[in-house]
Formats: structure tokens, sequence, C-alpha cells
């Protein structure tokens, strides 16, 4: 059996249940213009024009600005800790522990929203990453031995707990899109999850283009600290706005264990076969290490491209010419929502994945910045449709009640992946120059198809309902 997304719904939003049914009333009180569930036709505007209706109209803008500060932070980190203390290896670092501070902790956060709900837990994180970035600031500037990689530990480690701590604003909207749409049957509600998801990456790619391009007018301009203070600022402001918008209430949380869901939790784990769980586990981790992919792929080209900005420009270029590639990213993300729903999901990861593998490997051709330019803007146009369609797969494989978990993982596989691209390319471009530093992206595209063809196998054979919850 084939799973796609005009035949299944993602496991934790179906059937709905009073809370989604609650929430989905809530949402559309919150819109200027209330529908019906599944009868109203899509309004004049297209698709599109629906998701404010399904939302409410705050929701677009909230979602989108509350993701800004995660986008800021790393690079935010990088800049400050360089310009104190002179060092990019400290810098560097600092950069790093965010990474991996958030590759940790996205998935900690994600469980517990599953758990207490969305709202609890976004309006904690907010206040608490407030307050990490705040000592980041100050331990940047007042710990004394900072220029060394060993003295600059407690920066390190206020940078760790911030990149764990920052709200996984764009994952959990993604839930709350998942649980709205699923009051709509059958087309209708495949057509409005593929609209939201498609939405959901271009604002992703918009804030990621965005965040760093913010960090480097203001720590130019201004002074290094202020990207890092206005999204402390952006994070206790709009995160908590986010939070408590109605559409949390569309999410139901997963109910504590009492005795008796534990005792029948482990008879039916114990009458799943060794094969039905290793599939079970298959159908989420394929997603989650094809994101640890996706984001090898950002960062190696990210890294490659300053090595080959600076031969013959200077390494700062490296941030336009990947721009270029996140906006037609961005774009293709939207057109999802209109191509046709025979193209399902598991064809379209492995048509994405082959296009952009074959695309990729034209990066080692350009010497110059107009040809590497046209090549970055073709080789957007797959990305964004196999980031969205990898989330779309990560709602139909999540066990119930763990939508938010993996939604989250699937994050963090990304910026797992981004550290792990760049310091690989980076060793590559240092040593054999950036045409084979080129190489690592060519590689992660490459693995996206391969796994893409392992998770065809495992959808088709219809395991994911033997997934352990």
């Amino acid at each position: 059996m084939t799973l796609s997304p005009s035949s299944q719904a993602p496991a934790s939003a179906a059937p709905a249940t009073k809370a989604q049914s609650t929430g989905a009333k809530t949402a559309e009180a919150a819109s200027a213009e209330p529908t019906s569930a599944g009868a109203t036709p899509a309004p004049r505007g297209g698709r599109f024009a629906r998701l404010p209706l399904l939302a409410g109209r705050s929701f677009i803008p909230l979602g989108l600005f509350a993701r800004l500060p995660l986008a800021m932070l790393t690079v935010g980190a990088l800049t400050l800790v360089t310009a104190v203390t002179g060092s990019y290896a400290v810098g560097g670092a600092a950069a790093g522990a965010v990474g991996i501070g958030s590759a940790l902790g996205a998935p900690v956060l994600g469980a517990l929203a599953d758990r207490l709900g969305q709202r609890p837990v976004l309006l904690f994180s907010a206040v608490f990453n407030t307050l990490a970035v705040t000592v980041l600031i100050l331990a940047a500037y007042l710990v004394p031995g900072g220029r060394e990689l060993a003295g600059a530990a407690p920066v390190l480690a206020a940078a760790f707990v911030s990149g764990a701590s920052c709200p996984q604003v764009g994952p959990l909207a993604r839930v709350r899109w998942m649980a709205l749409s699923s009051r709509r049957g059958g087309a209708g509600h495949t057509d409005d999850l593929d609209t939201a998801l498609s939405y959901e990456s271009t604002a992703d790619e918009l804030t990621f283009v965005l965040g760093p391009a913010l960090v480097g007018i203001l720590a130019s301009l201004i002074n290094p600290w202020l990207p890092l203070a206005l999204a402390a600022a952006l994070t206790l402001t709009l995160v908590p706005a986010f939070a408590v918008h109605p559409t949390h209430s569309a999410v139901p949380r997963t109910p504590a264990r009492s005795r008796s869901v534990s005792a029948a939790a482990r008879q039916r784990r114990a009458e799943l076969t060794a094969g039905q769980r290793a599939a079970g586990f298959a159908a989420v981790g394929l997603p989650v290490l094809a994101m640890v992919c996706m984001g090898t792929f950002f960062g190696a080209t990210q890294t490659s491209l300053s090595s080959f900005a600076a031969s013959f420009a200077t390494s700062e270029l490296a941030g336009l010419l990947y721009a270029v590639m996140g906006l037609s990213s961005a774009a293709a993300a939207l057109s999802v929502a209109y191509w046709p729903r025979r193209f399902g999901v598991n064809a379209r990861w492995l048509a994405c994945a082959a296009l952009m593998a074959g695309l990729a490997a034209l990066l080692l051709l350009p010497s110059t910045a107009l040809p590497m330019i046209l090549v970055l803007l073709v080789l957007g146009l797959p990305v964004g449709p196999l980031m969205v369609t990898v989330f779309a797969i990560g709602g139909l494989v999540a066990p119930a009640g763990k939508l938010g978990t993996v939604m989250t993982a699937l994050a963090s596989g990304i910026v797992a992946g981004t550290a792990v691209g760049s310091s690989v390319a980076g060793r590559l471009a240092q040593d054999l120059g950036y045409s084979a530093a080129f190489l690592v992206p060519v590689c992660a595209a490459a693995a996206l198809f391969l796994l893409g063809a392992g998770a065809a196998v495992v959808l088709r054979r219809g395991t994911t309902a033997a997934a352990p919850s």
C-alpha cells in the first residue's frame, strides 16, 4: 500500500478529537471570515487564501516573525563572539554550541509540547531563552580569557543553552496546520495540508535568508551585540503571542499514561514482530536522516561558496550567492500546493532528490560569479519541494501523540546536518580547494535519493501502522 497525501492523514491528527474540534472552532472564531469544515470552496485568491480562514489572520505573521530569532541566533553568536574576542576559533565554537544545543533541545521541547501542550512549553522557553541570550551577551564581554578556547567555556555554555532553549516555532506551527486541516476530509484536507506545508517551508527559507542578513547589517552598522539583543526582544514578545494564539487548542495533548494504558501498550508491543518494530522505527528514522542530509547539503554549499567567492573576490560574497538558492527554493516550495494529488509523496521525494543530485553536480563547473548564480538559481528549484515532501511524510508516519516530537526532530536534523556539512566541506576547501568541497553537497543530494527509495519501500508495505506509540 502506498501512502500519499490524498489517502492518509497525519497519524496524530486523525481522527479528530474533541480537543481538535474545539481548537478548530476557536481558530475559526479568530478569523474574520469563518468557514465550515469541508463545505466551503476555496475563496477568491486560490488555495493560499484559505490559510487565514483556517487559522486566523494573525497566525501567519506571528508564525513568520516569531521564528526569526532562531535564524539569527547562530550567526549572531558567531558575529558577536568573534568581534569581542578577535578569535575565529572561539566564534566558530560558539556558533557550533548554538547548533548542537538546538539539535539536542528541539526534540525535547517537541516531546514536552506533545505531553503538556504547546502553550506552556512555548511560554517557558520564550522567557528562559531570553535570559540565556542575555547571559550570552554579557559573558562575551565580561568573561576574562575569552580569547582562548579553554577560557571561553562560560561563553560556550551560554551559547549551548541559548540554542537548546530556543522556541521551536516552525515545527510546532506545522503541527497546528496538520491539526487544523484534519477537520476537512479527503481532497479538502490534502489541499489545505499541502498548501500549509508549502507556505511553512517558504517561511523557513525566507527567515533563514533574512535572519543572517539582518545580523550582518545591524552588527556592521551599529554594534555586534545588537542582533542578539533584537533576537531576545523578538522572542520575548512574539513567541508568547504565538503560544497563546487560539490555534494552540487545536492540537490534542498526549494523555498521561495510566496503569491500564501502559499495560495495553505493553501488550501491543509484545504482539509486534521484530521486523514490524524495525520497520516502524525506520518509517520515522528515514525522514529524520533525510533532514540531516538536507542540512549537510545546506552547510556544505554555504561553506563551499565561501571558498569559491574568496578565489576571485571576498568570502562575504558567499551570503549573497547562497541567498539566490534560498529565494528560488522558497518560490518552488509554494508551487507544491498546486501539484497534482496523484503525484504522491513517494514519487515527489524520488523525483526532487534525483533532480537535486543532478543539478548539484553543476556546482563543480563555474569559476566566476555569474555562472554560479545561474546554477544556484536552478539548483534551488527541487530543494524547497523536497523539504515540503519530507515534512509531509514525517506527519504521515508520526506515531499517535508524537507529532510535535517528530516535527522538531526533523528540524533538528537540518541543524545537525548543517554543522556536519560545514565542517567537512571546510576541511576539504582548506586542503584541496572549493571544487573538492562542492562534492559534499553532491553526495548529500545522492544520499537523499537513496533514503527516498528506502522510505518508498517502507511506506508501500504499510508497516507504519505498526509503529510503536
